[in-house]
Parts: C-alpha cells; sequence; structure tokens
C-alpha cells in the first residue's frame, strides 16, 4: 500500500533526516461518472487521488459492468455512450498504474468528518478486499474532498408492491448490466421519468417480452420537449434509438397510463392499470388487466444526500433536496466539492462534466493556484445547457396525484417496520403530525434498516409533507461492533495531517 510519503518527492530544501511532507491529496467518495471525472481531472494535475467505492469495479449504476467471469460478448452493447466510458477507464488505468490514482473498490462509507487539516471518510471493507466480510472498518483521510454519491430510486407504494417480482426499474437495468440476467420473462415497465426508456429497451433486447410501457406523463407533454431535444443532437439520437428498440420489438407504450396494482399468491403474476385524464385521475371504465411475472416500477430520481448532510453541507430545496455549489462546484463547506447527481438529477453527461469542473477545481485549490480558465468556461457552458435541459423534461414528468389519494389504509407504506398507510394518516389526523421526525416516531416508519431511505417518499406523500432529508450522522446502518472499532486500524489516505 502506498503511503503519503511515497507520492512526494525529495526536496532540496529539506533538511536531511527530515521527513518528507505528504501531498496534497484529494479524496473522492463514488467512482461513477461523477467520480471518476473528478478523479482524473485532478490526477491529470498531479494531485494524488484515493477514489473510494461500494462496488467492485468503477463505473457507478450508470456504467455498470458484468463480471470478467461472466464472458459477456458485447457488453458494451449494455451501455450509451460507451465511448465516453471507454475514455474515462483507459485515463483511469494510466492513472492507477502510475499511482496517481488509488481505487479503493467495495468500501461502503458509512461516516465522513472533518479533520484539523482536512476530511476523513469512515468504511467498511467488503469481502472482496480482505476475507472480513463487511464489519472491517477503515478510515481514509485527505485535504480535499469530492462528494459524487448519485441517486436511488424513488418508488411510491401502490397495493402489491411488495410482492416478489415487483422491483424498481434501475435494479431491473443493473441486473442485465451487471450480471446479464432477466428479472423475468414477460416484464411491465411502469411508473414515470427517462429511466423507463432504456430499461424497457435493454430488457426487449435482451430477450424479455416487454407487455407494456406504462408511463404516467402525457406524450402531448413530451412533444413540448421537441425543442430542448433539437438543441442536443446527441440526446435527440438516444431518445430515438430507444424509440426505434421499442417499436421493432412492438412495445406497446401507454401515456398518461398509472399502475393501480400488483397482483399475486407468491409472487407478481398481473398487474392493473389504468388511463389518466388531465388533471391526473384515473378515467372510469379504464383499467386493464395485463398478465407479467415481472414489474419494473420507478418514479424518479433522488440525490444521496447522507453524507453531505453529515457534514454540514448547505442543501436547497424543501422536498426532493440537493446539495448547493457554485461555479466549481464547490460547496459551502472549505476543502468539499460535490459533482453529479447529488447536485441535482441530470444524467451522466452532465455527472461528468460537473465532475470534471470539480476535479478541477479541487486541483487548483490544493496546488495554490488558478484553475485553467478556458478548459473550465467550456466546462461550465456545456453544464448550462445540459442543465436546462433536464430541467425542460422535469416540467414533464411527475407522479399522479391519485396514487397517493387512492392509497387504501392497509397499504404497506414502509416496508422494513410494515407501517401501513392508515397508520401514517392516523398520526397526521388524530395526533396531529406535522413533520417526518414526528411521524416516525409515533409509527415507526422509517426505523427500519433503511433507516426511511426507500420509504420517505411515499410516507412523506401520505403524510402530505415535504420529504426533506434527514440530517443523520451515518450514510448506512453500521454494526455497533464497527463502532466500536473504528478508531482502531486506519488506512493511510493522501493528507497533511498526523
Amino acid at each position: 500500500m502506498s503511503t503519503t510519503s511515497d507520492i512526494d518527492p525529495p526536496s532540496p530544501d529539506r533538511a536531511p533526516g527530515t521527513p518528507p511532507r505528504p501531498a496534497a491529496g484529494l479524496l473522492v467518495v463514488g467512482a461513477g461518472p461523477a467520480g471518476l471525472a473528478g478523479a482524473l481531472a485532478a490526477a491529470d494535475a498531479g494531485i494524488p487521488v484515493t477514489l473510494v467505492d461500494a462496488g467492485r469495479r468503477i463505473g457507478g449504476q450508470f456504467y455498470r459492468q458484468p463480471a470478467a467471469r461472466l464472458h459477456a460478448r458485447r457488453p458494451q452493447a449494455l451501455h450509451h455512450d460507451v465511448r465516453t466510458w471507454l475514455s474515462l477507464r483507459r485515463r483511469f488505468d494510466i492513472h492507477a498504474a502510475a499511482g496517481r490514482v488509488r481505487h479503493l473498490a467495495d468500501h461502503h462509507v458509512w461516516f465522513a468528518e472533518q479533520s484539523a487539516s482536512g476530511f476523513v471518510v469512515h468504511a467498511l471493507a467488503g469481502a472482496e478486499q480482505d476475507g472480513a466480510g463487511q464489519d472491517h472498518p477503515v478510515s481514509v483521510r485527505a485535504d480535499a474532498l469530492l462528494l459524487a454519491t448519485g441517486a436511488y430510486e424513488k418508488v411510491l407504494p401502490f397495493p402489491g408492491w411488495t410482492l416478489p417480482g415487483v422491483i424498481t426499474a434501475g435494479a431491473a437495468q443493473a441486473m442485465l448490466k451487471g450480471m446479464l440476467v432477466l428479472p423475468g420473462q414477460n416484464v411491465v415497465v411502469a411508473g414515470t421519468g427517462p429511466l423507463l426508456l432504456p430499461v424497457a429497451a435493454g430488457l426487449a433486447q435482451a430477450g424479455a417480452r416487454i407487455s407494456a410501457l406504462i408511463e404516467s406523463a402525457d406524450a402531448r407533454d413530451l412533444r413540448r420537449l421537441a425543442p430542448a431535444l433539437a438543441a442536443h443532437p446527441g440526446k435527440l439520437a438516444e431518445a430515438a434509438g430507444y424509440a426505434a428498440t421499442l417499436l421493432r420489438h412492438r412495445v406497446p407504450i401507454r401515456y398518461r397510463h398509472t399502475v393501480l396494482a400488483a397482483h399475486g399468491a407468491t409472487r407478481v403474476e398481473s398487474v392493473t392499470v389504468a388511463a389518466l385524464d388531465r388533471q391526473g385521475q384515473v378515467c372510469q371504465g379504464s383499467a386493464k388487466w395485463i398478465p407479467c411475472d415481472a414489474l419494473a416500477v420507478g418514479h424518479g430520481l433522488l440525490p444521496h444526500l447522507d453524507l453531505a448532510g453529515a457534514l454540514g453541507a448547505r442543501l436547497l430545496g424543501d422536498g426532493a433536496q440537493t446539495v448547493w455549489v457554485d461555479d466549481e462546484q464547490r460547496t459551502d463547506i472549505p476543502g468539499l466539492w460535490a459533482a453529479g447527481e447529488a447536485t441535482g438529477i441530470g444524467g451522466s453527461a452532465l455527472a461528468v462534466v460537473e465532475g470534471e469542473i470539480a476535479g478541477i477545481s479541487a486541483a487548483a485549490t490544493l496546488l495554490d493556484r488558478a484553475p485553467d480558465a478556458g478548459r473550465t468556461a467550456r466546462l461550465v457552458r456545456a453544464r448550462t445547457r445540459l442543465r436546462d435541459f433536464f430541467a425542460a423534461l422535469d416540467t414533464v414528468y411527475s407522479t399522479p396525484a391519485t396514487m397517493i389519494d387512492a392509497l387504501a389504509d392497509e397499504t404497506v407504506v414502509c416496508r422494513c417496520e410494515e407501517v401501513p398507510a392508515g397508520a401514517v394518516r392516523g398520526a397526521v389526523r388524530e395526533l396531529g403530525a406535522t413533520d417526518l421526525r414526528t411521524i416516525k416516531l409515533l409509527t415507526r416508519a422509517g426505523m427500519g434498516w433503511c433507516q426511511g431511505r426507500m420509504c420517505t417518499p411515499g410516507v412523506a406523500a401520505v403524510a402530505g409533507c415535504p420529504a426533506t432529508a434527514a440530517r443523520t450522522p451515518f450514510a448506512r446502518p453500521v454494526p455497533l461492533g464497527v463502532l466500536a472499532r473504528s478508531g482502531e486500524a486506519a488506512e493511510e489516505g493522501y493528507g497533511t495531517d498526523e
């Protein structure tokens, strides 16, 4: 393992016998598009980088790769914009071989804190790292920190959503990309948002029969995106490619429809869908039954904010919050940058641009010099165009109000603690609860293993309160034994504090 003294070259000004001063280093959490781009931009400038990620391979969720033992013949077919991935991968290999980027794979970060001269993150090292399982505490420190923690899926509850075979749209995509496995042979893809198109197209290409793509957005509203798509030829080509794939596989698309319920004895066997009017209300008499053995459902993405919140970074918004950043992706905490979905949902292209801006800015700060003005200006212009594009997308994708308004009281909204919608409504109507924390205390909704990460949107929707992210010290559940041993062993990182 490299130590900080291995990074710093000998200095002729240093007195004989004086230990070398460690090079100022950058710690990046997340090896997806934003984290990779940020790490590589900093490494390009000569900054030593530690890249910490929960995945076993770089790429994150978007560039998830199948294991080598699966011998995928054409893994590039699983990804859009594979050229960007190949470029990132090539640059990563070069920097890793030169020792400028150190990759800590299968490290699950559960806590981050500021030290006297930088930052420390605490992680659980996975079984593939040292055979100890995910209960081995590891601490990594550096002078600066870039959070590229990505996003997770928003799924709102409906009757039958806890049945085996009902999974998130992203999970279906991860199964295909990472394990070359289909979630079922007869699949319904449903919900709302741009993720549904690539999921349905990818599953169809891989051999699944897509019984229907159920999208709650109105096709007429989607046509309003034509000017935004025209300004982004690459996005237009991407959307056209997905549409062509669905047409070729004869996938029926039902716009302005929603899933009312999933049915089955031991696993999902069918779903009931219905049409929506312009106000998002179910059209009477429009319900249809569709047989299936898998339902991939999603209602958009939410940023991962646990680490940023624990560090006290400024968050924006009352509902789906994001990390506030300036023009250089700096947060309001000195030495802390954020990029990618944590600063606003915008896809891989925007994440790469934001990550590169953050990496350039972090490197310039650590080297005590101004960033390359021309390069940064070009990236900022690209970031603005992409942010405008995704802001336009947000205006057309929305979850129908009837999904929550018509939810039966017995429908489970918190799966970990098995809290039904009626209990949440009772906490509001009878006990006066007005916020998620009070509802949690009164009903246990959000007290389970996921700590509200999955159920918060649904609980908030049922309660009629903002789904504001809670500032909790832990980014993931952690055993008490890990807390007891967290100070015993630290993995040396790039930093200046001793």
